[in-house]
């Protein structure tokens, strides 16, 4: 078992690995609940779908393909985080617009699924 909370990550799309750069979030998609309040207090709650996804920026190396980047559908996106676990992302897309730096060959990525699973370490 590891003692780290953060830092080095990688991520996969269909097991290729790409360049990770700065901080990615990420969600399992599961509903989230909002308070159902009525005049006199709260009634109780809803649930409301939320999307699984993955976000981040990559640099852009001489041999990544953004045509096939952002034209991504159904590919499985991986997670690896620094405390052991891994976030996968099942019959994922490429949800982003597609954007990218020059100054640092930046591009801003947003992969979003049908479903998620968190693998413990």
């Amino acid at each position: 078992m590891t003692n780290a909370v953060g830092g080095i990550i990688t991520v996969r799309v269909n097991g290729a690995v790409l360049r990770a750069k700065g901080a990615w979030t990420y969600n399992l998609g599961r509903p989230m609940r909002e308070a159902i309040v009525g005049s006199d207090g709260v009634h109780g709650y809803k649930e409301v779908p939320q999307v699984a996804y993955i976000e981040g920026t990559t640099t852009d190396r001489g041999d990544l393909d953004l045509t096939a980047l952002v034209t991504l559908r159904d590919a499985t996106v991986t997670l690896d985080l620094a405390n052991g676990k891994a976030f996968v992302l099942a019959q994922a897309w490429f949800a982003g617009e597609g954007a990218a730096s020059t100054e640092e060959g930046e591009v801003a990525v947003r992969f979003e699924g049908i479903s998620a699973e968190e693998l413990a370490a």
